[in-house]
């Protein structure tokens, strides 16, 4: 298996108001985004082509905003940015 193009530990998922973890792993691998919790267990994955990711305008910059699956995910990280930008490279790679 191929080393993931984007790891991140130590983030915050949340549903709407509904906090999923505040230690999950975001994983890019193979082109598939997965939205772990604390211990591993999987609470989300998709395709990075079906992935919509951006950054909030007025909120704290340590956020991002991820539909997968129809469903909209807040992840709180200490970089967002590299997120982004691996979801928008995907995005034009299809």
């Amino acid at each position: 298996m191929r080393e993931p193009e984007f790891n991140a530990t130590g983030v915050r998922i949340e549903r709407w108001l509904r906090s999923l973890t505040r230690a999950g792993q975001v994983i890019v691998r193979d082109g598939r985004l997965a939205l772990l919790t604390s211990y591993g267990t999987e609470i989300d994955s998709a395709p990075l082509a079906s992935v919509q990711a951006h950054r909030p305008r007025l909120l704290a910059r340590d956020r991002a905003f991820a539909t997968l699956n129809g469903h909209r995910y807040s992840l709180t990280m200490g970089a967002p940015e590299r997120f982004l930008d691996v979801v928008r490279a995907a995005g034009a790679r299809t």
